[in-house]
């Protein structure tokens, strides 16, 4: 198939407009990078706790591998109900839902300001809106609303970064090393793009329609490989999990090895940034895992920042051109609508 096909498809079956939304990747990340967030540096904390779900809850992850790699803090991800049982006032909670009515989230938030806690919220309104707007403990930054919130990472991941910028809790860059790497994300954006980009997006998804997609990773580039996983699952209906190497040769290695993994198939994130003993047990995967459908995606950027957003971004075009080609919706969810209606029945 050509790009007209792909704008054919896009036509037909991209509803909610996720390559619009997408395409708008690094406008929206440079607004919410730049917004003033209205909050005094304070980087006396123990830690962060990130509290979200699914396309909300994705920051948390990029922050912490952020914060493992070169922060002076915890950060930890908490996708639950409630708080973890450690959980105390002197750690700042950092609570995201793009709809502001995530249960799971909103649950967490009630805890903590209940219990003395301090919390940012990220939402483009709804009961967390509120709930921080009637709270002395508690600051909102607010979000666009509008889209799907797996659509809206710049926004949300933007807002999140400018907030920890401010409180210190995370190194900022300058103005100049975010103007460079808005204009390579840009590029990276164009080359990836379903309409006049290269058509790796499209070979790639091809390559991998109807088979089950293990993405491995190193540590510090797992958020992008959870992300991609997640947005297999949810824009193009596909099974996909990752791993981690060096964990994943412990374990799953030798799932790779049996003969039915060949139905299967493997992507690879490396960069130059990897340990050199993680980049050498990587390289060992990618030349005895004798599958059909092994790939390798080079993780671009001058730094662990700017090789998030590119993979992530990259990857969201493939998620969305394996959608297509299975004739899906990538903006559907039937599924995630059908059980919010189920629970709203449950009390």
């Amino acid at each position: 198939m050509g790009e007209s096909d792909m704008a054919s498809l896009l036509a037909e079956l991209d509803t909610g407009d996720m390559a619009g939304f997408t395409r708008s990747f690094a406008d929206d990340l440079e607004a919410a990078m730049a917004v003033e967030v209205g909050i005094e540096a304070d980087s006396d904390w123990s830690g962060v706790l990130c509290l979200g779900m699914g396309g909300s809850g994705a920051g948390g992850h990029f922050l912490k591998a952020l914060a493992d790699a070169e922060g002076g803090l915890p950060f930890v991800v908490w996708s639950d109900y409630g708080l973890p049982s450690w959980w105390g006032p002197d750690w700042l909670v950092l609570a995201t839902s793009h709809s502001g009515n995530t249960e799971e989230t909103l649950d967490g938030v009630r805890d903590a300001l209940e219990s003395g806690g301090t919390v940012a919220g990220v939402s483009s309104g709804g009961r967390l809106s509120e709930m921080l707007d009637g709270s002395d403990d508690g600051i909102l930054l607010t979000v666009p609303g509008g889209q799907m919130p797996r659509s809206a990472f710049g926004h949300i991941f933007g807002t999140q970064l400018a907030a920890c910028w401010a409180l210190g809790l995370l190194p900022t860059p300058d103005e100049a090393e975010r103007g460079a790497m808005l204009e390579r994300l840009r590029a990276s954006c164009g080359n990836a793009d379903l309409i006049g980009g290269d058509g790796m997006a499209e070979t790639m998804a091809r390559s991998i329609q109807g088979r089950e997609v293990g993405i491995v990773a190193s540590p510090e580039l797992s958020p992008a490989a959870y992300r991609f996983a997640c947005q297999l699952n949810e824009n193009s209906a596909a099974f996909a999990h990752p791993a981690e190497v060096p964990e994943m040769n412990h374990n799953e290695i030798v799932a790779w090895s049996a003969e039915d993994a060949s139905t299967r198939a493997l992507i690879a994130f490396t960069s130059d940034g990897m340990h050199p003993r993680a980049q050498a047990r990587m390289e060992w995967v990618l030349d005895n895992i004798d599958n059909e459908v092994v790939w390798r995606i080079e993780c671009e950027g001058a730094n662990l920042l700017e090789r998030l957003l590119y993979t992530a971004h990259v990857t969201d075009w493939i998620s969305i051109a394996l959608a297509l080609v299975k004739g899906v919706d990538p903006s559907d969810m039937a599924a995630i609508d059908s059980l919010k209606a189920h629970l709203a029945t449950v009390q």
